[in-house]
């Protein structure tokens, strides 16, 4: 399996607009950081997970040349707007680009993208089949299984994805204990770790770091970094072994 951070931000990215801490004018490309998104490779089958506002770029930047699927954590924006682009891939394939999400970010899509689902479509518009999510099944995919894990960001609900060892979790605050026993032996964990003041919807870093203790991968990979994180090169010395802030272009 290869994975690639194709973005490790939050919302707003960093650098932010018309911020001027030491972060967003850093000249260290690991503090410059697009939107969340993340493409894996696995036994020739390659899944995009979200596809936020910075799509086109990343995919560009990594050289990305098909997509199987694309799996949709849940509907803020900087995971879904990107979607309009994915007809670059339908170009290329010639072919539609299944779309896996929950039933609530469904209906979400079929308002925001509601051009992409009528029934005379404008040519060249791209072309999705979405496919519900059911939390209780896995996602079959060329043989490969992907199973859901619901958890919550604040109030919202969001899914994220176990595939083979690795788990996924973005935009991520808390989670039910029979959704937590589907991490059981996994052996890398992505996790989100916002900053380091308390926040209403996600985890500060040393939050981050008891959630990672208590799951117990061998590595820990913290994404959806907001410039007041600090510097990766001052941050990463203070991380426990086996764990270290993911960044744009990483591989592994």
């Amino acid at each position: 399996m290869n994975i690639t951070f194709l973005g490790t931000g939050t919302s707003t990215g960093t650098p932010l607009i018309g911020c001027n801490c030491e972060v967003c004018q850093s000249d260290d490309p690991r503090d410059h950081r697009l939107r969340s998104s993340l493409f894996v490779e696995v036994e020739g089958v390659n899944i995009l997970i979200d596809i936020g506002p910075d799509f086109r770029q990343q995919m560009l930047r990594a050289n990305i040349q098909r997509i199987d699927a694309v799996l949709l954590t849940h509907e803020h924006n900087d995971h879904i707007i990107g979607l309009d682009e994915i007809r670059a891939f339908n170009f290329l394939q010639g072919e539609q680009i299944p779309v896996y999400a929950s039933p609530r970010v469904i209906k979400v899509l079929r308002q925001r993208f509601s051009y992409l689902f009528e029934e005379q479509l404008y040519p060249g518009v791209p072309r999705v089949e979405l496919r519900e999510i059911d939390i209780d099944q896995p996602i079959v995919l060329n043989g490969i299984s992907i199973v859901p894990i619901q958890y919550w960001h604040g109030r919202i609900p969001v899914i994220g994805f176990r595939i083979n060892n690795l788990a996924y979790l973005t935009d991520f605050k808390s989670i039910d204990e029979v959704e937590f026993s589907k991490l059981n032996d996994i052996n890398t964990l992505i996790i989100s770790a916002l900053h380091h003041r308390q926040h209403h919807s996600h985890l500060t870093l040393e939050e981050a770091i008891i959630w990672a203790e208590k799951i117990g991968a061998t590595s820990t990979y913290f994404m959806h970094i907001a410039h007041r994180m600090g510097k990766h090169i001052d941050v990463q010395p203070t991380l426990p072994q086996g764990m270290q802030l993911a960044y744009d272009g990483l591989i592994i």
